[in-house]
């Protein structure tokens, strides 16, 4: 029986050290993995969503809590004024989930462009989503009131040749940041009158 005691001892105080210390190591490097997706991942497709800007989006950015998700919104300002946020969601493609940025210019409330960040899609297929800039430009000017459709659907987006799934999949995940985008609208409003110069 002492022996059991032990082993249930030992095992719990093991498992005490092992949380406490993979949750320093998370805490730890929270900050440099952020500034690391922000340079290498995020950074290249905010900056070919907002080519032309002001400002530094990287650094203008603020956060807004949407239910239990922290989003981050990173400001494009043009002519001096604040006029476009980008903000990643994500999507779910052919092969796997797929994270894509949506820039919206709150003035018109109309989609500036998109980016896929991170994807697991067929090279030469699916890739193309993120690779094939003919693809994002389609969502330019786009109304964030209406669902974002492939035209085999009905929508004005022509998909992918060959990769409908990832087309419809992108299609729908700039669907959902238009609703997201119209839901937290007035708190967007709010935090870009900090930027205005």
């Amino acid at each position: 029986m002492n022996e059991m005691i032990k082993m249930v001892v030992v095992l719990t105080i093991l498992s005490a050290f092992s949380g406490g210390l993979l949750a320093a190591v998370r805490n730890g490097t929270r900050e440099t993995i952020e500034n690391q997706e922000l340079q290498f991942v995020k950074g290249p497709a905010i900056e070919k969503i907002l080519a032309g800007t002001s400002n530094d989006p990287i650094k203008d950015r603020f956060k807004i809590k949407d239910g239990d998700v922290e989003r981050i919104f990173f400001v494009g300002a043009f002519d001096g004024k604040p006029s476009t946020v980008v903000f990643e969601v994500s999507g779910k493609g052919f092969a796997d989930a797929f994270g894509l940025m949506v820039g919206i210019n709150v003035e018109t409330d109309k989609v500036a462009s998109i980016s896929v960040t991170t994807h697991k899609e067929t090279p030469g297929l699916g890739e193309k989503a993120k690779s094939d800039p003919s693809f994002a430009a389609q969502f330019h000017g786009v109304s964030t009131k209406k669902e974002i459709k492939v035209t085999n659907d009905g929508g004005a987006i022509n998909a992918i040749s060959g990769a409908t799934i990832t087309s419809r999949g992108v299609c729908l995940a700039a669907t959902d940041a238009c609703g997201i985008y119209r839901k937290l609208k007035p708190q967007i409003q709010e935090k870009l009158k900090g930027f205005s110069k």
